[in-house]
């Protein structure tokens, strides 16, 4: 399959997916949204409310904010890719639990390789960990990171600005060097073939 249809059949697969009890509380599943070429891909911590009405990811308040700062860089959402660790809500937004993780796993999996982005942001700790499990966002967040062959840049996420106005000015800043990255990224040469995912290991993780 060719990224587009592997992207169509994770959809799919969400949409009908029994592996985890967030199927009892889901009324659509929030795959994620984008084109399968984008540079930049998005990883929230999963659906709320309005994304579990609609289908759609970050359409609720936090979604806004997250249009506001693409904006403020030059970039629309539909030149990124936007999607979460989970796919479907938990109930009432509680955090995700770990075999919820564990089920979705797959799909992010997935994702990542069938885009293939150039730079992975990261929104909130759980997306974070997923790539960095001892880190603290508010210790990493700005930073660029490798991951084998992937560039990963930790953020707050825009949830976390909202409720915290003191946060906002970080997010921005953050947001700012997004284009300068991106740039930098494709002037990197591949030399890990997929190792992003082997983060035990703290050899694989260069700052620069």
């Amino acid at each position: 399959m060719n990224p587009a249809e592997l992207l169509a059949a994770i959809d799919r697969e969400s949409a009908a997916c029994t592996l985890c009890a967030l199927q009892h509380s889901r009324k659509h599943a929030v795959s994620g949204e984008g084109p399968p070429e984008a540079e930049i891909m998005f990883i929230g911590e999963g659906p709320g409310f309005h994304e579990n009405e609609q289908g759609r990811p970050f359409v609720g308040a936090a979604g806004k904010f997250l249009d506001e700062l693409l904006a403020g860089i030059g970039v629309t959402r539909e030149q990124v890719f936007i999607t979460n660790v989970v796919k479907c809500r938990p109930p009432g937004n509680r955090d995700p639990q770990i075999e919820e993780l564990q089920a979705c796993n797959d799909y992010l999996e997935r994702q990542i390789q069938a885009i293939n982005p150039k730079v992975i942001v990261t929104l909130g700790r759980f997306s974070t960990a997923r790539f960095f499990p001892n880190a603290k966002v508010s210790q990493v967040h700005g930073q660029t990171l490798r991951v084998g062959d992937k560039t990963i840049v930790p953020m707050y996420h825009p949830a976390a600005a909202l409720h915290q106005p003191s946060l906002r000015t970080a997010v921005e800043n953050d947001f700012s060097q997004l284009p300068s990255l991106i740039a930098s990224a494709r002037e990197i040469q591949e030399i890990t073939p997929s190792a992003y995912e082997n983060t035990e290991n703290p050899e694989q993780l260069t700052l620069f």
